[in-house]
C-alpha cells in the first residue's frame, strides 16, 4: 500500500498531471466562490474535458476541482456573508464578522490553512483505512439517518443562544419549507400553491443567497447608507499569515476534532459538508473555554467549519472507491468519471487500477497543499474586494445573486423565491431570529422525514418500530449525542451561574 501511494505521488508530480491539478484547483476555487456554481456543477461541467485525457490525468484534475471548491466557498461567505456552497454556512458565522472588523485576510488565511489540514488528515484516512470505514458506512440505515437529522437540529440551541424559543421557531419554519414539493416516498405534491416549478422543492442555494446575502445588502448598504461593506479598510500583510498559522497551531484539539468530524460524517452516504461544518462548529462552541467569542468574529469558528467542510470531501470518497456508494453529490459525479474510464469501484480499483487510484488519492493530498499556497497568497487580492466602494460592489453582488439563483435550475421562480427569502431574512434579523436556524431546518428536513417514514415501515416489518429505531448501535450513540447536545445549554448556564453567583442573582 505504501509503495502504491509513493508511486501515485510520483504520477502527480509529472509535469502534465501537476499542471492539470493546478488548473483544477484554481477552477475549483472559482466555482466555489461564485454563488450558484457548486463543486458538483464544476465537476459535471468538466468531466467531458477529461475524456481525451488519460484516466490518471483526468481524475487528478477532478481531484483539484473538488478540493479547490471546498476552500473557494469560504471567500463569499467571509466577504459578503453569502456561502458559496451549503457547506460554508457555518463559515459565515465568524468569517463575516471578522471581515466587518477589517480582518478579512485573517479569515481567508484561516480558511485556507484549516481546509488544507482537514483535507490532509482525511486523505491519510482514505489511503490507509478506507475498507473498514466503508463497511461501517453500510450500517447507516433509515433510523441512523433520522437520528443524525435530530442531532443536527439540536445545534439550534447553539445558534440561538439566549433566544431558544425563536431558534426553535426558525428551525420549525425550515422544516416546513423542506416539505415543499413532491414527497420523496409517497409522491404526494405538497405546498406548491399551483406552481409546477415547486414540485422539485426549494433549492438550498437559493435559500442561502436569500437569507444571508440580501439582508446584509439591504441593511448595511441601503438602510445605513454605508460607503463600504466594512467599517474599516482591509490592509493585507505578510505578518497576518504568520499570525494566523501560529494561532491555529495553538489549537491542535480544535483542528483534529473538526477534521475527524468531517471525515466521519463524510463517509455516511448523503450526509454532506453542510452537516459536517455545522456539527463541527457546534462542538467547537461547546468545548471552548470562551464560547462567548463565537459568532462575533474569531478564527476558531472559521477553522472549525472549514476543517470539517474540507475533510468531508475525501471522507465521502471512502464508500465510493471501496463500495461504489457516493457519499456526496460531487462524489457521484466522480463515480461517473470512473465508470466512463472503465474503472469499477471496489477491490479492483486497489489491485488492477492501483496506479490510477493512488494517483487520484495523492492528487487530493497535493491539492490540499496547493490550496494553502493559493489561498494564503490569494488573500491579498480576495480581501481587498470589500474595499471597493459599495455603490460599485453592491450592484455587482445583487446581479450575481440573481444570476446565481437563476442558473441553478434555469428557473425565474427561483429568483422570486430568493427575493422573498431576502425580505424574510431582513425581518428575521430585526426580530433577532438567526437565519441559520431556518436554513438548518431546510437542510435536515429531508433526513428527518425520509428516515422517520422508512424507519416506521422497516420497524413494522421487523415487529417493533421503537426497537428498530432505538436499539441499533449507531442509533443509540446518536440518541445519546442528541440528548447531550440538547441539554448542554442548560448545563452551561448552570455552570456559569455557579462560577459567577452575582450574575445568576441579577438574572433572577
Amino acid at each position: 500500500m505504501l509503495d502504491a501511494a509513493i508511486s501515485g505521488l510520483g504520477h502527480v508530480f509529472e509535469f502534465y498531471n501537476f499542471l492539470s491539478l493546478f488548473i483544477g484547483v484554481v477552477m475549483g476555487i472559482l466555482f466555489g466562490a461564485l454563488p450558484g456554481l457548486t463543486a458538483t456543477m464544476g465537476l459535471a461541467l468538466l468531466v467531458p474535458f477529461t475524456f481525451t485525457m488519460s484516466p490518471a490525468s483526468g481524475l487528478i484534475m477532478l481531484a483539484g476541482i473538488y478540493v479547490g471548491s471546498m476552500y473557494g466557498d469560504a471567500i463569499p461567505a467571509t466577504l459578503i456573508n453569502t456561502p458559496g456552497t451549503p457547506a460554508a454556512i457555518a463559515t459565515t458565522f465568524d468569517g463575516f464578522p471578522l471581515a466587518q472588523k477589517g480582518m478579512a485576510q485573517h479569515a481567508l488565511v484561516t480558511a485556507a490553512v484549516a481546509s488544507s489540514f482537514g483535507s490532509l488528515l482525511a486523505n491519510i484516512v482514505l489511503a490507509f483505512a478506507a475498507p473498514p470505514l466503508a463497511e461501517a458506512s453500510l450500517k447507516f440505515g433509515p433510523s441512523e439517518y433520522f437520528w443524525l437529522g435530530v442531532f443536527g437540529l439540536t445545534i439550534i440551541a447553539t445558534l440561538s443562544s439566549g433566544f431558544i424559543f425563536k431558534g426553535l421557531l426558525g428551525g420549525a419554519m425550515g422544516l416546513i419549507l423542506s416539505t415543499v414539493g413532491m414527497s420523496p416516498l409517497g409522491g404526494d405534491v405538497r405546498l406548491t400553491f399551483g406552481f409546477p416549478e415547486l414540485q422539485a422543492g426549494i433549492d438550498l442555494i437559493v435559500a442561502l443567497i436569500g437569507f444571508f446575502c440580501l439582508p446584509e445588502i439591504l441593511t448595511s448598504i441601503v438602510g445605513q447608507r454605508r460607503r463600504s461593506y466594512t467599517s474599516r479598510q482591509v490592509n493585507p500583510s505578510l505578518k497576518v499569515i504568520g499570525e494566523v498559522i501560529r494561532d491555529l497551531f495553538r489549537q491542535p484539539v480544535l483542528m483534529l476534532r473538526s477534521s475527524f468530524i468531517g471525515t466521519i460524517i463524510g463517509f455516511a452516504p448523503g450526509a454532506g459538508g453542510n452537516i459536517a461544518s455545522m456539527v463541527s462548529y457546534n462542538e467547537a462552541v461547546r468545548w471552548d473555554k470562551h464560547p462567548e467569542e463565537y459568532g462575533k468574529g474569531t478564527i476558531k469558528g472559521v477553522a472549525a467549519s472549514e476543517a470539517a467542510n474540507s475533510a468531508m470531501a475525501p471522507g465521502s470518497l471512502i464508500p465510493l472507491l471501496t463500495l461504489g456508494i457516493p457519499g456526496s453529490p460531487p462524489a457521484a459525479v466522480i463515480l461517473g468519471a470512473l465508470m466512463l474510464h472503465g474503472m469499477r469501484p471496489g477491490a479492483e480499483l486497489f489491485s488492477a487500477y492501483a496506479d490510477v487510484t493512488y494517483a487520484f488519492i495523492m492528487g487530493l493530498l497535493v491539492a490540499a497543499f496547493l490550496v494553502t499556497l493559493i489561498g494564503t497568497f490569494g488573500s491579498f487580492v480576495f480581501s481587498r474586494i470589500i474595499n471597493i466602494p459599495a455603490r460599485f460592489l453592491a450592484p455587482v453582488v445583487v446581479f450575481m445573486t440573481i444570476l446565481g439563483s437563476y442558473a441553478i435550475r434555469n428557473n425565474v421562480l427561483d429568483v422570486w423565491i430568493m427575493l422573498v427569502f431576502g425580505i424574510i431574512g431582513l425581518v428575521s434579523n430585526k426580530l433577532k431570529f438567526h437565519p441559520a436556524t431556518i436554513v438548518l431546518g431546510l437542510i435536515l428536513g429531508p433526513f428527518v422525514e425520509e428516515g422517520l417514514v422508512q424507519s416506521i415501515l422497516a420497524g413494522k416489518a421487523a415487529g417493533s418500530v421503537i426497537r428498530y429505531m432505538t436499539l441499533q448501535p449507531i442509533s443509540m450513540v446518536l440518541i445519546a449525542m442528541s440528548l447531550m447536545s440538547a441539554l448542554w445549554p442548560l448545563y452551561a448556564s448552570w455552570r456559569e451561574k455557579k462560577r459567577n453567583p452575582a450574575r445568576g442573582a441579577r438574572e433572577k
